[in-house]
């Protein structure tokens, strides 16, 4: 229990005191889960949206590489990340490996799995009779698309906070590409494995605190986003068109 304690008071020290090494960590962390969160966006519900509308060859096996890339363990990611960048590797050219980028795509393969099969499970699962009665009312293509997407954001929603929750706890794959470099690709996860390597238990309680807040805040932001018209009932698209 005094490790505990002890863990508390250093995470309240840091946070009223505004330690600039933690705080440079921690903006970091923000940063890169932001950005891997957006190109994941970007990337995943296209490519999800389009997995779940259109039959093609391939495409049951295309979904069971999703669905297992969901559950992608990091260090396999991180593995292979790191061979493609290495210095002798196919990209070790573009000299990425141990920067922030390498986090980057290494947290991006990690996370678009999850948006892209999350957000062909809820096009998937939208009423059938939905689908007939856009087109029966002469919707084109981009407002068909529109209207889905519409009717799904809720699940959309969750599968980005899903997702923004799966990078910004992610270490493994962080600490292979980034390697934890201090002030360059330190993020509060591999800055936690590093004190708990150090026996710093009460400054890897305050860091962990430090992501868990983090964590909290910005899920709780989009959960306020995914929640507040929920009162309203769900969308009557019939009327609304």
């Amino acid at each position: 229990m005094d490790l505990i304690w002890q863990g508390l008071l250093k995470a309240f020290h840091i946070l009223v005191t505004g330690d600039p090494e933690v705080m440079q960590i921690t903006l970091l962390t923000l940063k890169i889960s932001g950005i891997v969160t957006l190109l994941s966006i970007l990337i995943g519900v296209p490519l999800g949206t389009f997995l779940a509308l259109f039959q093609f060859p391939g495409r049951r096996f295309l979904f069971s590489v999703i669905n297992t890339s969901m559950g992608l363990p990091p260090v396999v990611a991180g593995v292979w990340i790191t061979i493609f960048l290495w210095r002798s590797g196919p990209l070790g050219y573009l000299g990425l490996l141990y920067t922030p980028t390498a986090i980057i795509i290494a947290q991006f393969v990690i996370a678009t799995p999850i948006i892209i099969g999350l957000t062909s499970a809820a096009i998937q699962q939208t009423d059938p009779k939905m689908h007939l009665q856009i087109r029966a009312l002469g919707a084109t293509r981009f407002q068909y698309l529109w209207f889905l997407l519409k009717e799904t954001r809720y699940s959309l929603l969750g599968a980005v906070i899903a997702g923004f929750g799966r990078v910004v706890a992610e270490v493994g794959a962080s600490m292979m590409v980034g390697g934890n470099i201090k002030g360059d690709t330190r993020v509060l996860t591999t800055a936690t494995m590093l004190e708990v390597s150090k026996g710093n238990f009460d400054v890897a309680i305050a860091l962990s605190i430090i992501l868990a807040i983090l964590s909290y805040i910005v899920t709780l932001w989009f959960t306020f986003v995914q929640q507040r018209n929920r009162g309203g009932g769900s969308y009557d698209y019939g009327t609304k068109y």
